[in-house]
């Protein structure tokens, strides 16, 4: 296992010569501890590839370093880096086997009478199988046979390091749940360090320990999901994590307190310059609905089965926002509802500048 050390690396492209460039990694410091999960989360454009691939050694830094544990990246020699890498792709090479593909590395360190019992190990523990993939051809694999042979083929390898660049991304549904579930048991047998670059948030949250969310070539937040769920440090965070998202309500600052044409007046807990534009923010799952509470018109419903629970979307004057409601409720689309919010669980960021407040 190899712990990863990013100290203060910036990386910038051009795309026309005429054309100022663009920050795609600015000034990013982290560290990822020796067998620990890291998934990196971010709009389009937001750097995490790029990120990725400095991390791998594939791009070089304009500034700064990467360290695996305390020696440069780039004073280890590339073969002895020990590193695997997934990608959206898979890269397999179209005329060999999957046995073929997944032996690739093990040639370079075994003799070739003996590559066969180890890709059969290899598939094995990976749960690739043997009868029915090994003797195919990329082109007569599915998708989710061909990410799997890319990821035996990845651990077959005495690995440190291994890194994912949108592994599942060209699976359904149902076979990206199911993908997780073998890659999170391959990544606890193994225990190497991992780092995977997602667009999704549930996949990023079961194949990691800590998130590192970016925006602009820059960390906006890093913790475990949970973490930047509840306790978001800025409003990009909290519009961005969390499914169902958070409902957001805009206000202003007046003699001390909050006020919202719906909500009336409420009192901050720290004191805000009277004028300051703040937003509200409260999950759906920490508004009640009882007999009492600011009245609502329900305008839609949504079940979700799998998780337990109805979304509802509800309106009052010209404000919306949604809350959960029991799988077993009663409440349809036109019906009237109180709600009300949890003061202890209600967020308030800056409107404009975007950090948090209380």
């Amino acid at each position: 296992m190899t712990r990863i050390t990013v100290d203060h690396v910036s990386k910038q492209y051009k795309l026309s010569s005429d054309q100022e460039p663009i920050n795609a990694v600015n000034d990013v410091t982290l560290q990822i501890k020796s067998g620990e999960g890291v998934a990196i989360l971010g709009p389009s454009g937001s750097g995490k590839t790029t990120l990725l691939r400095l991390i791998a050694g594939l791009e070089m830094p304009d500034s700064g370093a990467v360290y695996y544990d305390d020696e440069a990246l780039t004073q280890i020699a590339e073969n002895e880096r020990n590193i695997g890498m997934v990608f959206q792709e898979y890269a397999l090479i179209p005329h060999w086997q999957a046995q073929r593909n997944i032996g690739f590395f093990l040639r370079l360190r075994h003799r070739e009478n003996e590559v066969p019992a180890h890709v059969r190990r290899v598939s094995q523990i990976t749960g690739v199988g043997l009868d029915h993939l090994l003797g195919r051809f990329p082109k007569q694999l599915s998708g989710g046979e061909k990410q799997r042979v890319a990821i035996a083929r990845a651990f077959a390898r005495d690995l440190n390091i291994l890194l994912f660049d949108e592994p599942f991304a060209n699976l359904d549904a149902k076979f990206r749940a199911t993908a997780r579930l073998e890659l999170r048991r391959l990544l606890n047998e193994f225990s190497v360090t991992s780092v995977i670059v997602t667009h999704d948030q549930h996949e990023a949250a079961a194949l990691s320990e800590r998130i590192i969310l970016m925006r602009d070539g820059q960390i906006e937040q890093l913790g475990p999901y949970e973490h930047l769920l509840h306790d978001p440090d800025n409003l990009f965070v909290a519009s961005f994590i969390g499914s169902p998202q958070y409902n957001f309500f805009q206000g202003v600052i007046k003699d001390g307190h909050w006020q919202n044409a719906v909500f009336g007046s409420m009192k901050l807990p720290v004191s805000v310059a009277d004028g300051t534009p703040v937003t509200m923010a409260i999950r759906p799952e920490y508004i009640d609905v009882g007999e009492e509470g600011f009245p609502a018109r329900v305008e839609s419903t949504t079940p979700y089965f799998t998780e337990r629970y109805i979304l509802a979307e509800v309106s009052s004057g010209e404000a919306f926002w949604q809350v959960q409601l029991p799988v077993d409720s009663t409440i349809r689309s036109g019906d009237y509802i109180h709600c009300q919010f949890d003061p202890d669980e209600m967020l308030f960021f800056h409107s404009t500048k975007e950090y948090r407040i209380a």
